[in-house]
């Protein structure tokens, strides 16, 4: 078979399944899942950035933070929408590697995130970008540089009401180079379009398709 046959028979294939470029992004590593790694048990972290307790972006969080611990994996989740964390004002107390001047909830972040071996986003796209609860935690990250600056995997799970992959850039970039700056390893992502009221999600592949992820870590 040659390789115009060969890329031509893989595309069928993946369209034969009903999943779109949109819907699901499973890296290659991901097909190893029954690999000796994938075997292992881990500590999991998953951060959540919607403010709605059934929000579509936690529902997503629900069903794989259910397979992963099916797997045998310890997960802890840290919903920052209803948590205390006070968004970075760059005074540099920290040192990038220290105590921050803010003594709030951001410290259950600090003290779970450092043995993670993974870390998972779930949010919503709001205006164009992670929800502003998920963010104040993420810039909080600088005051753990030096700790978090090691190797581990991440998982982005991420819900939005449009049907653009336009609109899925700037998460995706922000994502992507997070994990590039800290050298994290992506290990999948589920990215739902077309989701908007609460609770909409559940009619779709989405939920099951986050089950089936944090089941193959």
């Amino acid at each position: 078979m040659d390789r115009r046959m060969f890329m031509k028979n893989g595309l069928l294939a993946v369209l034969g399944t009903g999943l779109t470029a949109q819907s699901v992004l499973f890296p290659h590593k991901m097909a190893h899942a029954a690999s000796a790694e994938g075997d292992k048990k881990m500590k999991i972290l998953v951060l959540t950035g919607s403010p709605r307790k059934n929000g579509n972006s936690n529902t997503l969080a629900d069903n794989f933070i259910k397979g992963a611990t099916e797997k045998g994996h310890e997960v802890v989740r840290f919903d920052a929408a209803e948590r205390e964390v006070h968004p970075c004002i760059a005074c540099n107390s920290c040192g990038m590697d220290g105590p921050c001047v803010f003594d709030d909830d951001f410290e259950f972040v600090r003290k779970h995130i450092i043995d993670a071996k993974l870390v998972v986003f779930a949010t919503p796209m709001y205006y164009f970008g992670i929800s502003s609860q998920l963010k104040a935690v993420i810039d909080r990250f600088y005051a753990i540089n030096g700790q978090i600056h090691v190797h581990k995997k991440a998982v982005l799970l991420m819900c939005y009401a449009n049907n653009s992959r336009q609109n899925e850039l700037p998460i995706v970039t922000h994502y992507e180079e997070l994990l590039s700056y800290l050298g994290w390893e992506d290990a999948g992502r589920v990215i739902a379009p077309g989701v908007w009221t609460e609770g909409s999600v559940q009619r779709t592949k989405f939920p099951a398709m986050a089950y089936e992820l944090g089941k193959s870590i």
